[in-house]
């Protein structure tokens, strides 16, 4: 049962529309998520600025999926998981590692598997991660702009990820296919 409405251009508050509207042409449809965050214009302005943020950052789309997938998993979206296995796929981001993901299995890939360990540790630490933690981190390639990255990424997951398990969002029908259990 959803627990926050949904939001169509027509039902949304003034201040949403533009930006659904905006959602609905990059997308071809109203995420569930966007209809929901209209409810409030400035969450929603604010989650599609991190996430555009995000995806200029200096990680690629493997990287900008591990970060995302991680968080997601970590904190049990059942919209998000399937959301961004889709948008993994369309972003060519390799199935062995979107699996490892969805499964909390260590990633092949060693640098990879560097910012998946740095992105938990953040995320279970709430921040407070240790010198051994960033120096393993920076050992695997890594630098201190990609630990402010990480943080860039969860602020757009704390978003959509806290508002969907309150919202119990639907997943979208394009994205069912992906569907996830904790």
């Amino acid at each position: 049962m959803t627990t926050l409405k949904i939001h169509n251009i027509e039902t949304a508050p003034e201040g949403s529309k533009t930006l659904l509207e905006q959602s609905q042409k990059a997308y071809g449809m109203i995420p569930g998520l966007h209809g929901v965050l209209a409810g409030a214009p400035k969450i929603l302005e604010a989650y599609q600025t991190l996430h555009q943020l995000f995806t200029e950052s200096s990680l690629n789309d493997e990287e900008l999926t591990v970060v995302w997938q991680t968080i997601n998993v970590e904190h049990e979206c059942h919209y998000c998981v399937p959301a961004h296995t889709g948008i993994a796929k369309m972003m060519k981001v390799n199935d062995n590692i979107t699996e490892a993901l969805r499964n909390k299995t260590p990633l092949e890939n060693a640098k990879l598997e560097a910012l998946r360990t740095m992105t938990l540790s953040i995320v279970r630490n709430r921040g407070n991660v240790s010198q051994e933690d960033l120096d393993a981190f920076y050992a695997a390639g890594y630098g201190e702009a990609q630990v402010l990255e990480i943080i860039l990424g969860l602020s757009q997951k704390t978003i959509s990820n806290y508002v969907n398990h309150i919202a119990n969002t639907p997943v979208d029908k394009g994205f069912e296919k992906f569907a996830w259990k904790k």
